[in-house]
């Protein structure tokens, strides 16, 4: 069986218009799973289309691929951690943007083969490959800034943004040779040119900055397939690339503000790390004059409060901590405490990591607030509850203009009549800067894994 041409058309229509609801229903955790289903259908939908294309000769790599690729996929999503999501997600991202390159040579090698080259064509295949190799070297310094592999902190050396300039040109150079002189070389050569470009645009940004340059990389990643989609003549991977290039820009531009930078400043060199120097536990906190407190005194003053904000970071991420707070919510509304969350635009290591993370643990939508929404409500909860969440609680962004934070909107945990604030150790945040908010008198520090420490929360909440 297969589609002419009206029919394709109309099947990759429907399919755009689900990918279309799809994206529309995300925005609000109530309709996100909806939203995955229409994704998924017009997926389906789309692969089914292009199946029957009447273009199609033989489907031996296609069901190899369909198979070999659904496999790895359904592998991978039973055993990724929710704290490996965004090394995940940046992952995924170079492989669109090495399809993008692998496309681009073997159409050229195909229609140079048969003749049919043209300039339109070769202007495509230049376009998608050089975007296609930024977003796959980019995206794997990426994932690994994000999985711990290389370091998080900026690698900055004398000259480099003018490096990144003179290859950026020679790289338009070849481009143009290639259009020129229909020279495969040139091709090959732009191309390595622009994988090491991806690579010098990220290493030099910080781990603070990496939820953007996640964002941003899906933007590039939806260009190359755009890109892509032109070069194959196929109007559904346009549309589709489109659609993830425009949202990951918005969102890039959204993030970016929540982070009072420009996407300019955090291209051209971020700041943060992971690593640091700082001391760990309550002997330091001690010598530092910061306060400390036992499971026990958090818990009194919740029990025995009438509102309890709590503030979920990348530490309930990594200890998996979002359950137990689930039980703690549970316990302390049953005894006539209002609990709410609160979550910052770029809290986690990717957008939405926190309130995937509290959906997964069943917490109700209606519970969860943005910074606008709840920061008017700190001034009136007895108990701020921050869970592993450091830059977007740190006052020093409102406060002290020598911070490399300052000016970046913050959730006003500091207004809160008792602060709370689950650590491991005093190490500061992926910033790097440490947290005013541990040296106010309302603020006090509880050391331990996040989970343990919300476990033996929901103890003694029930003992008392």
């Amino acid at each position: 069986m297969q589609l002419t041409g009206n029919y394709l058309a109309l099947a990759y229509l429907v399919s755009a218009t689900l990918f279309i609801l799809g994206l529309k229903s995300l925005t609000h955790p109530a309709s996100a799973r909806r939203g995955n289903y229409y994704a998924m259908f017009g997926m389906l939908l789309a692969i089914a289309a292009t199946a029957f294309n009447p273009a199609i000769r033989s489907y031996d790599f296609i069901v190899a691929g369909i198979v070999l690729g659904a496999a790895i996929g359904t592998l991978i999503a039973l055993k990724i951690r929710m704290t490996a999501m965004p090394q995940l997600v940046a992952a995924l991202h170079s492989f669109v943007g090495l399809t993008a390159v692998l496309v681009a040579v073997g159409t050229y090698l195909t229609h140079r083969a048969q003749g049919t080259l043209n300039t339109v064509l070769m202007a495509e295949l230049f376009v998608g490959a050089f975007i296609g190799a930024i977003t796959f070297t980019g995206s794997l310094v990426a994932f690994g800034k994000l999985q711990g592999i290389i370091t998080g902190r900026p690698l900055i050396f004398a000259g480099q943004h003018i490096l990144n300039m003179m290859i950026a040109l020679v790289m338009l150079g070849f481009g143009v040779d290639f259009l020129l002189h229909n020279q495969f070389g040139a091709l090959l050569i732009l191309i390595a040119l622009a994988l090491t470009l991806g690579v010098l645009l990220i290493v030099p940004i910080g781990g603070a900055d990496m939820p953007v340059v996640v964002s941003m990389l899906n933007s590039y990643s939806g260009w190359a397939a755009a890109a892509t989609g032109f070069t194959l003549g196929n109007n559904l991977l346009i549309i589709t690339g489109a659609l993830v290039g425009f949202s990951g820009a918005i969102l890039s531009y959204i993030m970016s503000k929540a982070m009072n930078r420009s996407i300019g400043s955090i291209i051209l060199g971020g700041f943060g790390g992971g690593e640091s120097t700082a001391g760990t536990g309550a002997v330091t906190a001690a010598a530092k004059g910061i306060k400390t407190a036992a499971v026990e005194d958090a818990v009194f003053l919740m029990a025995n409060a009438s509102k309890v904000i709590i503030v979920p970071g990348y530490g309930m991420a990594v200890a998996q901590a979002q359950h137990a707070l689930k039980e703690l919510v549970d316990i302390l509304e049953s005894k006539g405490v209002t609990v709410h969350f609160a979550i910052h635009p770029v809290a986690g290591r990717m957008p939405g990591h926190m309130n995937v993370l509290l959906a997964e643990a069943d917490v109700p939508y209606d519970h969860v607030f943005e910074m606008e929404e709840i920061n008017p409500e700190f001034t009136t909860a007895d108990v701020a509850l921050v869970v592993g969440a450091n830059d977007v609680t740190n006052p020093a962004a409102k406060s002290d203009k020598s911070s490399p934070i300052y000016g970046m909107p913050i959730l006003d945990v500091y207004k809160a009549r008792q602060i709370f604030f689950i650590k491991r150790s005093m190490n500061p945040g992926y910033s790097g800067v440490e947290n005013q908010l541990f040296y106010q008198d309302n603020c006090s520090l509880v050391f331990g894994d996040a989970k343990k420490v919300c476990e033996k929360m929901v103890v003694e909440l029930k003992a008392a």
